[in-house]
């Protein structure tokens, strides 16, 4: 069996990447070794055909003699280490979440529901590097898959809702922290009026004492803007990334614009995003449905009306969830080309760690 070693595991996605493979018996089919940078010599987590102890993530010894490597540690490990490793003549494969390596031209981005033909033909030629992509464009192909697979996309405009786990657990922390503030000060005064009581809040949130070390604002209460740095464009990177890495998942031909505002909101975990959709010919309704549904099995088509929508359709109903729903789909005023749509999806899970998985198993 090939060694694979995994670093990162004990984060956010690694965690859940852990789960995962637990669940799909994946252990199996391996042997296992964990690394880590602040607790090597420690007990490995317990699973099928593991070494026992936890290695240095930072002892390229140990790291060379793996066939594969899975690092869930974020981009300055990647940054640090990948170059170093393949430097030292390791030729085996590196399967990253990170964004580092995304945009390389000997890298490859995985999005197994969307273009595992294309990664199983990279494997089969001799690819090594294969790259988790952004949360919400992963989640995006996934509900459109069926448009972009019959080249009926023109271009997306999608506007974001992205969760406070996207930024890590020290911000989802924080923004529980904010909302324990606020309603600790709503408790001090419940009897207060609406708009006395909304003064307050405002006069809670912008003291020194509130919580904000990690987002810079209040979210709780609040909506952010801007996530990630700026660009000259006057994109954020956030933004930047839907384009150009949609399309080099797709590989596409005739590169198709994707744009939009991506925006934090106070949801702990889920990236909900509110889609129009430029076709390239009228489409009726029914083949629009249609074509979204039936594109991979992940795909979750909400009907359009307001209970279901409210059911199905919300960060509180996927967390967790392996399906990826997409509703409020309807033809649009702005003419017989435009759609509009509404999806929302667990970034932790098709956003972030089960890309990597599959992959993996492909690799193996």
């Amino acid at each position: 069996m090939k060694k694979v070693g995994f670093i990162g595991w004990r984060g956010m996605v690694g965690s859940v990447l852990m789960e995962r493979m637990r669940e799909e018996n994946d252990f199996a089919h391996m042997e296992s070794y964990f690394f880590s940078t602040s607790q090597a010599g420690g007990d490995a987590p317990k699973v099928a055909n593991s070494y026992e102890k936890v290695l240095s993530a930072t002892d390229p010894k140990e790291l060379l003699k793996m066939d594969i490597l899975v690092s869930c540690q974020g981009g300055e490990y990647t940054t640090e280490i990948f170059p170093k490793l393949r430097a030292d003549g390791w030729k085996g494969h590196w399967i990253d979440a990170a964004s580092t390596l995304r945009m390389k031209d000997d890298a490859m981005i995985i999005l197994d529901p969307v273009n595992r033909d294309l990664i199983q033909k990279n494997i089969d030629k001799g690819g090594k590097n294969f790259i988790g992509g952004n949360c919400t464009v992963s989640l995006l192909l996934i509900a459109l898959h069926g448009l972009f697979k019959e080249n009926l996309v023109e271009w997306v405009s999608s506007m974001t809702y992205q969760a406070a786990s996207g930024a890590g657990a020290k911000n989802m922390i924080e923004l529980l922290d904010q909302m324990k503030t606020v309603g600790t000060s709503f408790a001090a005064n419940p009897s207060m009026g609406a708009l006395e009581l909304e003064k307050q809040m405002n006069v809670t949130m912008d003291s020194p004492s509130f919580p904000k070390q990690n987002f810079g604002h209040p979210l709780a209460l609040n909506v952010l803007p801007w996530i990630d740095s700026e660009l000259p464009s006057g994109q954020s990177k956030e933004e930047w990334k839907a384009q150009v890495e949609a399309n080099k998942i797709l590989q596409t031909t005739k590169n198709i614009p994707i744009d939009g505002t991506c925006v934090r909101v106070g949801a702990l975990r889920c990236h909900s995003q509110g889609l129009t959709i430029k076709l390239t010919k009228s489409a009726s309704l029914s083949t629009v449905e249609e074509l979204i549904s039936n594109a991979n099995k992940w795909v979750d088509l909400v009907p359009n009306n307001k209970a279901d929508s409210l059911k199905r359709l919300t960060p509180a109903a996927v967390t967790g969830k392996m399906h990826v729903p997409i509703g409020r789909v309807r033809p649009m005023t702005l003419g017989d080309t435009y759609f509009n749509a509404f999806t929302c999806g667990d970034q932790l899970l098709w956003g972030a760690a089960e890309p990597l998985r599959c992959v993996l198993r492909m690799v193996l």
